[in-house]
């Protein structure tokens, strides 16, 4: 039944892609007791599907097939690892189309940005393909006479990955890519608000050639399916993205396993606007970080400081920008879609109302729209003070908050007083003043002159509470490898 509801809804060419059950051990299984959980489309409401929702004994039953097959997947030649994620990234894009279509009917994004998540999460299959052949040998000069050293990186063993709903292709691919280049096997929750996006990466993964229990994808109750691997000492890896708030939580249940953690957690990211940089450009790059997945992303501008002498155009500018977009299903590719679920659309409502209570303007929008009851209106509130709730908080939707500056100074503190530090973003034209915000802005990552600026090749991850460890890059496949160092003497 699920797989003909949704493939007639997103008219999808492969519906082998749709599936419904978790995947462990290499088969499809459905809860033992047969319990299942809907997957609505946040657009209409329509329900999508039923999927399995699996007990914390069937869990744990995936750790025994990662287990299982932890020694002779650590045990293939790097190559051949290689060659099984090389033929998964050219999977993923040659069904990118209806990868992307699921995506939207679960998650309510445009279908252009879920064209690009599809192109931007097999980017990073691709590039641990490469890095999978690489985890070479460290050779390290001996402090002791007649004695050689090396470094060596060997895989962890059993990695847990906790994925969203924002971003349910990117943020798994970006995790298990590197888990399964460095050598470790894997066992996948996905948000149950988004798990077809998941299921349908499994279905690729085992036409990729995976071997059975390599790559395991368990849906259900998350608190049911990751507790069981928080206590498993055989889990010797757990990366997750979510809130600060579940990630603290995970990070006490994985304690006494001492586990390794890559935590992807909240953001508040500001944008800092000086006088003198190109308007035009700052206006339509901080609408992108603004508006982009609806708000809902961790890195979202939530916070924009103008300097005064440019304040005013700043606004009026913005605000046109964000009056100009357009709302609808994703399907229509639209600007900004509807918001995951009803939560999400209360705390705009809240976060504006305490705005303007606290003496802030309203300069468009601020009500849901009549699409939908999860479609809220692009909005724009401005002189927001600082006491606002949606200057403390992160927001997590389509309201921005902007606030004007009269000093470098006072922009990087008021920058920095946040428990968050994943990005921040600046548009100046001046040199000096770059580097000096540069260094001074807290955060793991900073972006200048420009919104985009993640992908494969860079460390993605945030200093504070916004997490630990980094994904991406060369440290991504470092996060699931321990160091082995060997002293040998030939006497």
């Amino acid at each position: 039944m699920t797989e003909k509801a949704l493939s007639a809804r997103t008219g999808i060419a492969d519906k082998a892609l749709v599936r419904s059950f978790s995947y462990i051990g290499g088969k499809w299984r459905a809860a033992a007791n047969g319990e299942t959980f809907p997957v609505c489309d946040p657009a209409d409401g329509a329900e999508l599907g039923h999927v399995a929702s699996l007990s914390a004994e069937e869990s744990s039953a995936a750790v025994d097939a990662a287990q299982a097959s932890f020694p002779a997947w650590a045990g293939m030649l790097p190559q051949q690892r290689a060659a099984i994620l090389r033929r998964w990234f050219e999977l993923q894009l040659d069904h990118k189309e209806d990868l992307a279509r699921i995506m939207v009917l679960e998650q309510g994004k445009p279908l252009s940005e879920a064209r690009g998540e599809i192109d931007y999460g097999a980017a990073f299959v691709e590039f641990y393909a490469e890095e999978a052949k690489r985890p070479n040998i460290e050779g390290v000069t001996s402090h002791l006479p007649d004695a050689e050293v090396e470094l060596w990186r060997e895989p962890v063993g059993v990695a847990a990955l906790i994925t969203p709903w924002n971003f349910p292709s990117a943020m798994l691919t970006r995790k298990a890519a590197a888990a399964l280049a460095a050598g470790c096997t894997v066992v996948a929750h996905p948000s149950a608000e988004t798990p077809f996006s998941a299921l349908a990466l499994a279905e690729l993964a085992e036409r990729a050639g995976f071997p059975p229990g390599v790559f395991n994808v368990v849906t259900g109750n998350a608190p049911t399916v990751v507790e069981p691997w928080t206590r498993d000492t055989r889990v010797r890896a757990l990366s997750f993205t979510g809130s600060t708030e579940v990630g603290k939580l995970l990070y006490r249940q994985s304690a006494d396993t001492v586990k390794h953690l890559v935590m992807e957690l909240g953001g508040h990211a500001p944008v800092l606007v000086f006088k003198g940089c190109d308007l035009d450009k700052a206006v339509r790059e901080t609408i992108k970080a603004k508006f982009a997945t609806s708000g809902q992303d961790c890195l979202g501008a939530n916070r924009i400081f103008v300097e005064r002498p440019v304040y005013a155009e700043f606004c009026t500018r913005f605000t046109e920008a964000a009056k100009a977009l357009t709302l609808g299903p994703g399907m229509e590719d639209c600007d900004l879609g509807p918001l995951m679920n009803e939560s999400a659309v209360k705390k705009q409502e809240e976060h504006v109302a305490d705005a303007l209570a606290k003496g802030a303007t309203l300069a468009c929008g601020g009500r849901r729209h009549p699409l939908g009851p999860l479609f809220f209106e692009p909005t724009v509130l401005t002189d927001v003070p600082a006491e606002a709730l949606i200057m403390m908080e992160e927001t997590f939707g389509p309201v921005a908050a902007i606030t004007p500056f009269d000093s470098e100074e006072e922009a990087v503190a008021r920058a920095n007083d946040s428990e968050y530090g994943l990005v921040a973003y600046v548009h100046s034209q001046d040199p000096r003043r770059i580097y000096r915000l540069s260094r001074a802005l807290q955060y793991g990552m900073v972006a200048v002159n420009r919104t985009k600026v993640t992908g494969a090749p860079i460390p993605f991850g945030g200093t504070k509470q916004s997490g630990l460890g980094r994904e991406g890059a060369r440290l991504g496949m470092e996060e699931f490898t321990e160091v082995k160092y060997v002293c040998r003497d030939w006497a």
